[in-house]
């Protein structure tokens, strides 16, 4: 449902480099929620308390030797500290759903590359413990089984690399008499199905796709690593956006 909703608002973005896609999701979503906060909490009553809030730091630092005053200065800040909170809360709750909504969309879209047409890739079934034997998968014209089509059970998990043409498609396995299906999306376009579907009370736990993970940044060109490797995804590059905008809106808009 929230698909078909966000899908018109935000599809056309998929056209941009990703790192230009998650800037102005970040952005929007910042003006959003810096707009609701200034109208849904006190702006004069904020501005007094982080004017409070600097002069008591102040003294906590002038009363470095005298813990009983500081303690005293403490139990202001914290009380202020909660006020503060307190006057965040109704904003936050108010913004959390359509963030976690659009969160969702991005990881639907954001998070990994596509398969293309024509290159290869793996499926793989995960078995709960226990459970051996063979597996074998049964795919619809347009795509390709490289190998076998019937695999043996190792260490809890059975593979197949497969390839195919552009389109949409439904993989099926074949295990202990039983079927399971998995969505297949092969396309030069930002879209892909959901690599990882995950089952319950059935011995195989979750059938996963191989599409790569989508890097928004990548610093250094390298080809592993993670953040600290300068190799972000969408919810890091979504984060230093948000942050950078957030301090800067508030800036602009004298937001306390």
């Amino acid at each position: 449902m929230f698909e078909a909703l966000l899908a018109p608002v935000f599809s056309p973005l998929l056209r941009l480099p990703p790192v230009a896609a998650i800037g102005i999701i970040a952005l929007v979503i910042s003006l959003i929620i810096i707009i609701v906060y200034k109208y849904m909490t006190d702006q004069t009553l904020m501005k007094d308390i982080k004017h409070r809030q600097k002069e008591l730091q102040k003294k906590m630092k002038e009363y470095k030797k005298e813990p009983e005053k500081m303690m005293k200065v403490q139990k202001e800040l914290m009380d202020l500290n909660m006020k503060y909170m307190t006057q965040s809360f109704k904003p936050t709750i108010i913004t959390f759903l359509p963030i976690i909504i659009i969160f969702g969309w991005l990881n639907a879209n954001l998070a990994y590359e596509p398969i293309l047409p024509g290159q290869e890739f793996t499926t793989t079934l995960a078995l709960k413990e226990g459970f051996n034997g063979n597996v074998s998968i049964t795919v619809p014209e347009g795509v390709e089984v490289i190998g076998d089509s019937v695999t043996e059970i190792n260490e809890g998990k059975a593979e197949f690399k497969l390839k195919g043409k552009e389109g949409d498609y439904l993989l099926v396995f074949n295990y202990d008499d039983k079927q399971y299906n998995k969505e297949l999306t092969i396309t030069k376009d930002r879209r892909y199905a959901a690599v990882q579907k995950l089952l319950k009370d059935e011995p195989v736990s979750a059938i996963t796709l191989s599409n790569p993970k989508l890097l928004a940044v990548n610093l250094f060109g390298k080809e592993e690593g993670g953040f600290f490797s300068g190799r972000v995804g969408w919810l890091g590059t979504y984060i230093i956006f948000s942050l950078l905008f957030s301090l800067g809106l508030r800036k602009v808009l004298n937001i306390y």
